[in-house]
């Protein structure tokens, strides 16, 4: 009789909880994140749930030296606001001339033109475009167009159907006279779009970078704000959207979630070429007033006497749209280098994009030796997704991901062992439940130094049968660093 009674009371408990667990698995479903076949980076927690002895962690860029000197006598010192644009097999170099320091946006200020190759032997062409200081044999693309030489930032047109004269796109211009667009066919003759600004909301005096955004399906316009009454407070990003590159919306100013406010000096956002919906914004840091050289240190390395008594150098944000950055890296991505020259005032500054220049490797620009006679460009290289990583040290440790649905067949991993290091990679379902076949006990162990490879469980690497359900992603770790994930078809 008490067996019957608590055989009775055991149906009705079930009874009772069914509804629940299944509301409880239909919620999971309904929160899961729909990735699609696009690739994933571990640069915040956004895939993350869980890190059981594991933890993110920012890598530093490797300095690969000076790679274009601005030594023309119509660059010089002040030369700044640069962008590099990777256009198939050529990259392109833009950036302000200005020899020597003075309003923002004088007549005196050029757009500078170069390219390369490799992205790494750059040079000057000679274009014969403009007379500047009495000769045509120069690398200008624009002069005689004030104010929008002081921060001329242009981009290549990504949106399908763009007609081919205006491929090329660019912004420029000071509180004074808003944003003017000019549109290229090249990259090199340059035409206003029209005589009015486009956008005039905004202070504007630091670069202001826009692009084509697939994954929001308009234009995007990160753009200098501040957050005191006109030049007051903290230097910070406003953001405004288009479809037409003419028309834009009212402005918001870029949230950077619950961390200490800081000056951006310039914000650099732009998609990240191996993952477009991820927006990378390798901004400079600037901190006024913090003076490391002497006056006589300042007159040893021939710094301007206006621009040694500040520093600066660059951070890692990130952004998937809307209004809000992600700062989970508060430490400099890029700190200035040995030497007094790398800590003067507005030096260290980040070129817009960064852009592949090897199978295994992308790069980045930095401005050095701002206001010197040695100002140039240089070069930092990291692996293809290397920003940051999932590291595991060797005593190991594991991360688990929140609930997310694919389309692929095949899950194809960037990462880097030691050799007693691994990683192994167990499927499960929303719930956390280990999906047969796909268990840990199944997993083939990786080893090696991969920028793709795909998971295998017994040397099976089809996951089709699980494309569009939710899933998470064990990863069992000892002495390794995982950058990136992707399903592919």
């Amino acid at each position: 009789m008490n067996f019957n009674r608590h055989l009775l009371l055991t149906i009705i408990i079930l009874l009772i909880l069914d509804p629940l667990l299944s509301c409880r698995s239909c919620a999971q479903e309904l929160e899961a994140i729909d990735i699609g076949s696009g690739r994933e980076l571990f640069v915040n927690h956004y895939l993350i749930e869980h890190l059981d002895g594991t933890h993110l962690v920012l890598h530093q860029p490797r300095d690969e030296g000076a790679v274009l000197r601005f030594d023309e006598p119509w660059e010089g010192p002040f030369c700044g606001y640069c962008t590099v644009i990777k256009d198939g097999a050529k990259y392109r170099f833009y950036y302000r001339g200005l020899p020597e320091a003075g309003r923002d946006g004088s007549e005196r200020e050029v757009t500078c033109y170069a390219e390369s190759t490799d992205g790494i032997n750059i040079f000057k062409p000679r274009l014969n475009l403009f007379s500047v200081k009495g000769s045509k044999s120069n690398n200008v693309i624009l002069a005689d167009a004030a104010p929008v030489n002081h921060n001329f930032s242009p981009f290549m047109d990504t949106r399908d159907g763009i007609p081919d004269d205006r491929r090329y796109k660019a912004l420029g211009g000071t509180k004074k006279s808003g944003l003017i667009a000019y549109i290229s066919a090249d990259g090199i003759h340059w035409r206003k779009l029209r005589e009015q600004p486009v956008f005039t909301k905004g202070l504007f005096d630091s670069q202001n970078v826009a692009f084509w955004s697939d994954s929001e399906q308009c234009y995007l316009c990160y753009f200098r704000t501040w957050t005191g009454t006109g030049f007051s407070g903290f230097r910070s990003v406003g953001r405004t959207t288009s479809k037409d590159f003419l028309d834009w919306t009212e402005p918001e100013q870029m949230g950077f979630g619950d961390t200490p406010r800081e000056h951006i000096y310039t914000n650099q956002t732009h998609p990240y070429f191996r993952a477009p919906h991820i927006y990378i914004s390798i901004a400079a840091r600037f901190l006024p007033g913090r003076q490391i050289l002497s006056d006589e240190q300042a007159k040893q390395v021939n710094v301007n006497p206006n621009y040694f008594k500040d520093c600066s150098d660059a951070v890692l944000m990130t952004s998937r749209g809307g209004n809000t950055y992600d700062r989970t890296f508060m430490e400099g991505f890029i700190r200035p280098g040995i030497g007094l020259q790398n800590w003067v005032s507005r030096s260290n500054y980040p070129a817009l994009n960064v852009v592949q220049t090897g199978e295994a490797e992308m790069s980045l620009y930095v401005q050095h030796d701002y206001a010197q006679p040695t100002a140039h460009l240089r070069r930092y290289s990291l692996r293809l997704d290397g920003f940051t990583s999932i590291y595991a040290p060797y005593q190991g440790g594991s991360i688990t991901t929140k609930p997310f649905t694919f389309t692929g067949k095949k899950l194809l991993l960037n990462f880097a062992t030691s050799a007693p290091g691994f990683i192994k990679v167990e499927i499960q379902d929303s719930a956390g439940k280990p999906i047969s076949g796909y268990r840990l006990e199944d997993t083939k162990e990786l080893i090696g130094n991969y920028i793709e490879h795909p998971a295998a469980w017994r040397n099976r690497i089809d996951v089709s049968s699980l494309s569009g359900r939710p899933i998470r992603l064990k990863f069992v770790m000892k002495d390794a660093n995982l950058y990136s994930l992707q399903f592919q078809p």
